[in-house]
């Protein structure tokens, strides 16, 4: 019988014929490059990979099932829920090397992508030739599509043009025990069999490796306009969303920032905002040409009608463009005011979104923490940040403030992850979400397409033991 450091070597061995040692990282030094995502959490792995191709990616999982190693597959590493974190170890797959645009048909209004392609890669691929991917992530510039399907990644856009799912016609992927299978098709109707689809997207990569993405298109816009608006506070820039809907209009997004947002972004960027604001919009409408400016017209009055206290229409794409590095830039101006802090992306019905701000200020002064709030007004989602020190960002009462932020958001009828994923970080909190018999049903799947459990072990689900494995804490709808 082989002793455990045999069976390394002989996995490891093994890793090389199919891969090459080029392909193959083992060093400390390298392996703690992908220990972590965005979160502070972090495991080291005990091996990295870079397969270029699916026969390869079969070959690694076959072999990983053959010893029981782990596999956790990761793309850009820009997850905030610790989805790519090899928490039990085991290997690494880096999908770095599969990076390439294999088909744009513009006749289909498809693309047909590897899962390494970086998300404004193929923004700009596509949109030269006239077609527009609407997933914006606000990591985009190095986000991957693998990624983006594995967290169903949504974005600024995604009032008006929904998330990844909703543009993932079909998926080449692997199972655990290294079958390909290979969902949906190009055609716009197609009701054969099961939709599994859609089952692999948001699935963290616990069910199947996905190896290539076929990807929906629309024809690109002929022309946006931007706007920013200012309030007091943020009861009346909620009720401008609210307005804007209410009058039927639908903007391509509509994000917003709270007073601490606009004045972090001030004083990391000097870009001439009121630092004083208690709230800040950036509304953009795209569409017809002909009818853009008619739609902003109606955009203003709504803001004006809710007492905002400036409001400004950029007049050409280079303004346009300064005006949305104020939202991009949020979570660097964080990071300048302190490099810890805890970030949940809650999603509540919009209507919602004034009390679920007037709970968490509570919050804030319950718990005496620094709570700064910013995301996509348009569909509910917020980015809550807990700032403060590495030792109260650990500590009891930023846990306590999480608890008592995820009960204010179920009990508003709104959802723990509007885009960010459960991974690690919000596994013990699934329950509060998904009844007894729901997440029972989700396990029992996992069980069944992957029941070796190797794939992204440990991700979504709480352990069986846990109380809050069965937590009878949910709200529906």
């Amino acid at each position: 019988m082989q002793k455990k450091g045999e069976l390394v070597a002989d996995f490891k061995d093994k890793l090389k014929k199919i891969l090459g040692p080029e392909a193959i990282l083992d060093a400390a030094e390298d392996l703690a490059c992908y220990s972590a995502d965005a979160t502070r959490k972090s495991h080291m792995p005990e091996t990295v990979v870079f397969p270029s191709s699916t026969d390869q990616v079969v070959a690694i999982v076959k072999l990983a099932g053959r010893y029981g190693v782990p596999l956790v597959p990761r793309g850009a590493g820009s997850g905030l829920t610790g989805g790519a974190v090899p928490e039990r170890g085991g290997l690494v797959l880096s999908f770095t090397r599969m990076n390439r645009i294999l088909e744009i048909d513009a006749a289909n209004l498809t693309v047909l992508v590897e899962p390494g392609v970086v998300t404004a890669d193929l923004h700009t691929a596509v949109e030269s030739r006239g077609l527009f991917y609407p997933p914006d992530p606000a990591s985009m510039t190095f986000c991957t599509i693998g990624g983006n399907i594995a967290e169903n990644a949504g974005g600024m856009r995604a009032v008006k043009y929904g998330v990844t799912r909703d543009y993932v016609l079909g998926l080449e992927a692997v199972l655990a025990d290294g079958k390909i299978i290979r969902t949906g098709s190009k055609c716009v109707k197609d009701v054969v069999g099961y939709d599994l689809t859609p089952l692999i997207v948001g699935c963290e990569g616990t069910l199947a490796v996905v190896t290539r993405a076929l990807l929906r298109l629309i024809p690109l816009p002929e022309a946006k306009k931007t706007l920013t608006a200012t309030y007091a506070d943020m009861h009346h820039a909620a009720d401008t969303v609210a307005g804007i809907i209410a009058n039927r209009i639908m903007p391509t997004t509509i994000e917003f920032l709270d007073r601490p947002s606009v004045r972090a972004v001030e004083e990391y960027l000097h870009l001439g905002l009121p630092k004083d604001a208690g709230a800040f919009l950036l509304i953009e409408v795209d569409g017809e040409a002909e009818a853009i400016d008619i739609t902003m017209e109606k955009v203003s009055a709504v803001c004006h009608a809710n007492r905002a206290l400036e409001v400004t229409v950029a007049e050409d794409s280079q303004q346009q463009e300064s005006l949305w590095k104020a939202r991009r830039s949020v979570a660097a101006a964080l990071r300048k005011i302190s490099p810890f802090r805890v970030n949940e992306d809650i999603v509540v019905p919009r209507a919602m979104i004034p009390e679920m701000i007037r709970r968490i200020e509570q919050i804030s002064r319950r718990f005496n923490l620094e709570i700064v709030c910013f995301g996509h007004a348009g569909d509910g989602n917020i980015h809550v940040n807990i700032m403060g020190k590495r030792q109260e960002i650990e500590g009891e009462r930023v846990e306590g403030a999480v608890v008592e932020l995820f009960k204010a958001t179920v009990d508003l009828g709104g959802r723990l992850s509007g885009e960010h994923g459960i991974g690690i970080s919000k596994r013990p909190f699934i329950g509060k979400n998904i009844d007894p018999t729901t997440l029972n049903l989700m396990h029992k799947l996992k069980t069944i397409m992957d029941p070796d459990n190797i794939l992204n072990p440990g991700k979504i689900f709480p352990p069986p033991e846990s109380p809050d494995a069965l937590s009878n804490d949910w709200k529906w709808p």
